[in-house]
């Protein structure tokens, strides 16, 4: 009993610390583009390696460390090398977005596309950013309540309301700011107890056995590999906590950020990987949570470390989405509308939007769902934004047609990604027979019929061209 009031006390206790800690140490935003967009409130933009480190620990979420464990533990080390190929999407958004800035001068995602595609098409796609951050909320609260309650519980549920609210004061003391100081804590801690958290759990077996197992098959999940591919190529432009941090620092200073940081987030993601087939190796049943059925195995102790690298995690990222909000709603969505709002009126409401999210962003957490879709379903909705950033050059010189182009290919990778959700695809278009085959013929075709939505406008403007000059 005594033992287990101590855990309870370290569990619960390091929660407490860890929000009052990050709130004391927060900085202040006092100005708009320090709340919004990262700097001190000198104006100076935050530095080069504190950007790259902001990348790669905002990016591990604790969603993503879950997932990468649960699918070592279900389909060994090609389901690790699945789940970590989604960091190589970093670098390809940094050198889309270099050379958006350095070629259209483009100052933000939603300014770029409003002035490329039109306000409708800024207006789309900051509904669906707002979407992937609402996603983003519940995704990373539940894996936290995880470690101190069966989903459900009360002990979850508090557990993920208190570390929302934790996180949420310090966001709000600082925004943008906040989150890019805050976030070099964090990944100190995640770096520190995650490297010794494997090292509680890898040594038993040995890299030859752990790296020896799982099938390179679509079966075996090589399906899911090439599901995260076919994302990668648009994955990343529809989440502000990324995105935003690419127009905060000069260019090349960004793009090799972005470089470091998608490499270091693969080896990462790859190596927590083996937890799971760790986890397989010695008979745990894979489920929803397998970094913390391993950690239970061995013990509080190691349960603690890994419930430390999980707030860590979680809290890099729950930050950055709070940040993001407020900039989409406070700033980016009143500029559509025409309108740029005084600077401290621009502050509260990207504050109340923050305040608002946390609230209606748990609601799935405490009705339960599986963080594993929070990837995959939206990251297939978003097929049609590949097409948007990778092929501007070819949506042609009319405005109108290149909004069509837009919008053909959006709103088509949209509707593939809800008929996904809702089960109503054909059979058909499964590739193979493994468990992510349906979903592969979702981004394979869908990626295709997309990409023909964008070009049509700017062919048939061409053809209609050619048909006047010969006129």
């Amino acid at each position: 009993m005594q033992t287990d009031l101590l855990f309870g006390v370290a569990f619960w206790g390091f929660l407490v610390v860890y929000g009052l800690g990050m709130y004391a140490v927060s900085p202040q935003a006092r100005t708009v583009s320090a709340f919004f967009g990262g700097t001190d409130n000198q104006g100076r933009a935050a530095g080069e390696w504190a950007l790259m480190v902001s990348i790669f620990v905002s990016w591990i979420f604790a969603k993503s460390i879950t997932n990468a464990a649960n699918l070592g533990a279900s389909q060994g080390v090609v389901g690790g090398l699945a789940y970590a190929t989604y960091w190589l999407s970093i670098p390809l958004a940094g050198v889309v977005i270099y050379r958006l800035r350095t070629r259209y001068a483009a100052t933000g995602l939603v300014q770029f596309l409003t002035s490329r595609y039109g306000r409708l098409a800024a207006l789309a796609f900051s509904a669906a950013i707002l979407i992937r951050l609402y996603n983003e909320v519940w995704s990373n609260t539940a894996v936290v309540g995880g470690y101190y309650g069966t989903s459900g519980s009360g002990a979850f549920i508090g557990a993920a309301l208190l570390f929302t609210a934790a996180t949420l004061f310090y966001s709000l003391k600082g925004g943008l700011r906040s989150s890019i100081f805050t976030d070099v804590i964090q990944a100190g801690l995640f770096v520190i107890f995650a490297t010794f958290a494997l090292l509680i759990v890898l040594p038993k077996h040995g890299a030859g056995t752990l790296l020896g197992v799982g099938e390179f098959s679509l079966r075996g999940g090589v399906d899911l590999i090439l599901v995260a591919a076919l994302q990668a190529l648009s994955y990343p432009f529809h989440d502000p906590v990324l995105t935003d941090r690419a127009f905060i620092t000069r260019e090349r200073a960004m793009l090799r950020a972005f470089i470091v940081a998608g490499v270091l987030g693969f080896i990462c993601i790859f190596g927590f990987s083996l937890v799971g087939v760790h986890a397989r190796l010695e008979g745990i049943p894979p489920g929803d949570n397998v970094p913390a059925a391993v950690a239970g195995a061995l013990g509080m102790g190691a349960l603690f470390v890994m419930s430390v690298v999980m707030i860590s995690a979680a809290g890099s990222t729950l930050d950055s989405t709070f940040s993001s909000v407020a900039k989409s709603v406070g700033r980016e969505l009143p500029l559509l509308a025409g309108r740029e709002l005084e600077a401290g009126r621009a502050i509260r409401i990207g504050m109340l939007a923050m305040i608002v999210i946390a609230v209606l962003g748990n609601v799935p957490m405490i009705a339960g769902t599986d963080i594993l879709k929070a990837t995959t379903v939206s990251g297939t909705m978003v097929i049609g934004l590949a097409p948007v950033f990778l092929l501007q050059r070819f949506a042609g010189t009319q405005p109108a047609f290149r909004a069509w182009s837009f919008h053909l290919s959006f709103w088509t990778g949209i509707a593939i990604g809800a008929l996904l959700a809702a089960g109503a695809l054909p059979k058909s278009w499964a590739i193979g027979d493994g468990k992510y085959a349906l979903l592969l013929g979702a981004n394979l075709y869908g990626l295709a019929l997309c990409t023909a939505g964008f070009l049509l406008p700017a062919a048939l403007a061409a053809l209609r061209g050619r048909r006047m000059q010969a006129a």
